[in-house]
């Protein structure tokens, strides 16, 4: 339940960043950063886990960890961000279409998870199905596969540091703050931000905060409980849900390379699952 909140909840964010027009992405991904600090803050404060936050900062090796994966998140954001508001939906949709093979392999290569018979099989049909994909796109798709590799490490660091979802999410966001913070002072001191425009762009900055922090808390539940490679297959209901956008809500083409990829990795998702049922 974790997985599938977290993917639906990103799946259908292209509605949300959409409202930002023509805001710059690193704008956005400033206070993305800055607000989930404020949010994450509180609820770390409702839940009487302050002790538990600042034991953290006696681990140099966690804080390096959660270092490195802050800067994964502020690079993986900016260039989603990036990608629905120049009108690139479907690629940063194939993006996440790439994640799950990426996962699947970092899965196997460092933690050592083993697939059966039938979910590697699942694994060469989800590819087949992204390979149709890339070979019809025309070009070498670079948001896509930087959001797919960005994300893939992250989860992957964000599995094996001892460190719990939300105080995990609260120190990487604190980490990065710093930076937002910097970068926000500037645009007000020189006029070219937009915090000052009204209470619409004020609430959806604050927004942002909320609707970034909560998927990232259940996707990270979700990793801890979930091997890599099955976590990693719930992925495609996020770039499911952004194709059925781009089609029916911004009225992109769906061409028959979408129906043979689309075809190839829901068959792969089938098999992957009833593979997994049944060994259990």
């Amino acid at each position: 339940m974790y997985a599938v909140l977290a993917y639906t909840a990103w799946g259908l964010l292209p509605i949300y960043w959409k409202f930002f027009g023509q805001i710059p992405p690193a704008e956005v991904v400033s206070h993305r950063i800055i607000w989930s600090l404020v949010f994450l803050g509180g609820l770390l404060v409702l839940q009487h886990r302050q002790q538990e936050f600042m034991q953290l900062w006696g681990d140099r090796q966690r804080l390096g960890v959660l270092l490195a994966t802050s800067l994964l998140l502020a690079f993986n954001w900016g260039l989603y961000v990036y990608g629905v508001n120049s009108d690139r939906v479907v690629e940063t949709s194939l993006g996440y279409f790439i994640n799950p093979l990426v996962s699947v392999l970092l899965g196997f290569v460092f933690l050592k998870e083993r697939l059966r018979l039938g979910q590697k099989l699942a694994v060469l049909l989800a590819a087949a199905g992204v390979a149709n994909f890339i070979w019809h796109f025309g070009a070498v798709p670079w948001i896509a596969l930087a959001l797919a590799g960005s994300f893939a490490v992250y989860g992957l660091l964000r599995k094996v540091v001892a460190v719990s979802p939300m105080v995990g999410l609260a120190m990487e966001t604190l980490l990065i703050a710093p930076l937002a913070l910097i970068l926000v002072g500037y645009w007000a001191a020189t006029g070219s931000g937009h915090l000052g425009m009204g209470w619409p762009t004020l609430l959806l900055f604050m927004g942002a905060g909320i609707v970034t922090s909560m998927p990232l808390l259940w996707f990270n539940n979700a990793a801890k409980r979930m091997q890599l490679s099955t976590l990693g297959f719930f992925q495609y209901v996020a770039p499911s849900l952004q194709l059925l956008l781009g089609v029916f809500l911004y009225h992109e083409p769906f061409t028959a390379t979408h129906a043979v990829t689309f075809g190839c990795i829901w068959l792969a998702l089938a098999l992957y699952s009833f593979t997994a049922l049944r060994a259990k």
